[in-house]
């Protein structure tokens, strides 16, 4: 019945993404696939807020519509204009407490709803999946000793409103899928926890009561059993569903691991070093709370997805976010409650203090708001906020003098990129969208002292970049890393002279240093990091003439030079392009390097012709220099095809030198 190859969407609708899940899940696709458009839906109702989509602002690829799913006409519209091919559908309310109290606004939103979206796919006839988000609480209560957990063909018993409203929500999607030939998946999950979850759940309602001093209200007599999942872990489930999900089939996103609610409380009170015996409070239980809920989860693992992320570190995690921004929700009194009655706020409230913009001259337009960022224009700044490492280095001095420029806002970092304490405070406290690192050693003057300096040289460039990589993918930040070109050396498959340069997915094959030893080793270990823009520089050169590290600074000092074509990168014209790549939250592996190659001969005649008229020098052979050099040097051609496709406008090696080296300090 479905599809086993890998899906791969263009233009994805994901409905509810302001809310906890669902902005883990658009975070996550915005972040690591900028060829996809997202397109979020959300109505901003009580639990969901824009602040949650903060990372997401600034990406070329993202738009923000502000309505309800119940609108068909919106819907309809949305799904032409935007050319949607694919629904992640997440919008929902979802509260059981809520349910008993206001059970219609769940029939409203969680069947109606749902039954708008399909209608529209079905009308429109271009959506190529629909993935439906349900709950492991469609199956009802799971028996206490059950050891096995209910499997997706397992029978729907819910016991809520709530439940029952997504057991609905369910037959119409199956119905659908059917009777029109909807391609649908439905995913039915555990308990999530983790950042920005609004505090009627119970997690975070503990953390904000602990933090508070207050009681932790446990409904009956808390031996209830429930599964938790972090929520990046949840949003890796939806990403690998989403690709590799087969049409008309139910995935559960399940743990096996259990906890009793008084246990939750439990570890929640040792983490905030409160007594448990005097800060849990046992109040009346709900009309029919399930003892139990717990899944198979065998199917989706079997697609590639397994939890990564262990309770005690979640938790941790989850602390620290409540404990630095404890006002993100504003008043949330009433949803601290023992048994919180929220009200559906159909207006909902925007986070940014925005009001909405109106358009009299559609109908369909004036019930939404829409927040299109466009890459470069001054509506980015407001969402930039770049963390810098390598403030005395040469690439970080620049790249703050180009913020400045830009009007981005910037911080240098305190820490050391190998003490992973001090990296985390300065996230929390910078709070960044973006951390570029240009630290690392390169050697003092050269890379020579890297071949007496070895342990200082891998704490600093192997284990302090790995630990700055992993200490941003725990954050959720792209880091935009500065490396070298300097891993590869012409050989038979790239002769010199032919040409034929080496692409990003190349090997290394030059480890005539220590300091290219250390750097290839890193870059092979980073590809494992999703998070990470590698861009490798080479032999870089600016409009700084008296900068000791400039390539033609150094080499118009030699007494003698070798004559090798290379590629290089012009600083002047290629660091910008970092900067913009960093708002494309673009990722992977980059040659770094203005097209074409330039030997060294070239550039000194450059020299000669702009700068000195009566400079002189003399080659010598690379048997020549290895007399006098401890570490061989790199030579070699990179590729320029796939950042000349990202940006078609950058100029050739030799045109760059002269636009923005020599002609700006030529001397007449």
């Amino acid at each position: 019945m479905g599809d086993t190859t890998t899906y791969t969407p263009k233009n994805i609708l994901i409905t509810g993404a302001a809310g906890f899940i669902a902005s883990h899940v658009a975070n996550r696709l915005i972040r690591s696939y900028p060829d996809y458009k997202i397109v979020v839906l959300d109505k901003l109702d009580y639990c969901s807020d824009l602040k949650n989509l903060d990372p997401s602002f600034s990406s070329p690829n993202f738009k923000f519509v502000k309505g309800d799913i119940a609108s068909d006409d919106l819907v309809n519209y949305l799904l032409i204009t935007e050319s949607i091919d694919t629904i992640m559908h997440f919008a929902a309310q979802t509260h059981v407490d809520n349910s008993f109290g206001n059970s219609f606004e769940f029939t409203k939103n969680n069947i109606y709803g749902t039954h708008v979206l399909l209608e529209a796919c079905k009308v429109t006839g271009q959506i190529r999946r629909f993935i439906h988000v349900s709950t492991d609480e469609v199956y009802g209560e799971t028996d206490e000793d059950a050891a096995v957990g209910n499997h997706e063909a397992s029978q729907l018993l819910p016991t809520n409103p709530y439940s029952a409203t997504k057991a609905g929500a369910e037959m119409l999607v199956m119905a659908y899928g059917r009777s029109y030939g909807l391609p649908v998946i439905t995913t039915r999950g555990n308990n999530v926890y983790g950042p920005n979850q609004f505090p009627e759940k119970m997690i975070p309602k503990f953390m904000l009561l602990a933090m508070s001093g207050k009681p932790l209200p446990i409904h009956g007599d808390g031996s209830n059993v429930r599964s938790y999942l972090y929520c990046e872990d949840v949003a890796e489930a939806f990403e690998v569903v989403l690709h590799k999900g087969e049409i008309g089939h139910v995935y559960n996103i399940g743990t096996k691991r259990e906890r009793r609610v008084i246990d939750v409380a439990r570890d929640i009170c040792k983490l905030f070093g409160k007594d448990p015996e005097s800060s849990i409070q046992f109040v009346e239980n709900r009309p029919f709370n399930d003892q139990r809920y717990f899944l198979d989860d065998q199917k989706l693992k079997k697609l590639g997805w397994q939890e990564r992320t262990a309770w005690e570190d979640g938790l941790k995690k989850t602390m620290d976010w409540y404990t630095q921004n404890p006002e993100w929700w504003g008043d949330v009194s009433g949803a601290l409650l023992p048994h919180p009655r929220m009200l559906m706020m159909p207006g909902g409230r925007l986070s940014d203090g925005s009001s909405e913009k109106k358009d009299a001259s559609s109908n369909t337009v004036q019930t939404f708001r829409v927040v299109t960022p466009k890459s470069g224009g001054s509506g980015d700044k407001a969402f930039l906020k770049f963390l810098i490492y390598g403030k005395t280095g040469w690439l970080g001095g620049l790249l703050g003098k180009l913020c400045e420029k830009q009007e981005i806002t910037y911080e240098y970092g305190k820490g050391r990129l190998e003490d992973r304490a001090s990296l985390i405070a300065d996230i929390r406290s910078i709070k960044p969208t973006h951390v570029f690192n240009a630290a690392g050693l390169t050697g003092r003057p050269n890379v020579d002292w890297c071949e007496s300096h070895k342990p200082e040289t891998i704490r600093v460039n192997v284990a302090g970049t790995l630990t700055l990589a992993d200490v941003c993918r725990e954050n959720d930040l792209l880091m935009m890393n500065f490396a070298t070109g300097c891993i590869f050396e012409y050989d038979a498959a790239h002769p010199e002279g032919s040409g034929i340069g080496f692409k990003e997915e190349d090997k290394p094959n030059f480890f005539g240093s220590f300091y290219s030893k250390t750097k290839a080793m890193v870059e092979e270990l980073l590809r494992e990091y999703d998070n990470v823009c590698t861009l490798r520089v080479r032999m870089p050169i600016s409009s700084d003439l008296n900068n000791p590290r400039n390539f033609i600074t150094k080499i118009s000092r030699y007494n003698k030079v070798v004559n090798i074509p290379n590629s290089m990168t012009v600083l002047d014209e290629l660091l910008p392009i970092s900067i913009e790549m960093a708002k494309r939250n673009l990722r992977g592996i980059w040659n770094f390097t203005n097209p074409g190659v330039v030997s060294h001969n070239e550039i000194l005649e450059m020299y000669k012709n702009y700068i000195e008229p009566g400079f002189k020098w003399s080659n010598f052979t690379l048997e020549e220099q290895a007399k006098v050099i401890v570490a061989a040097r790199s030579n070699n051609e990179m590729d320029g095809v796939k950042l000349s496709k990202e940006f078609p406008e950058m100029l050739s090696i030799k045109e760059s030198l002269i636009k923005y080296v020599f002609e700006p300090n030529k001397r007449t």
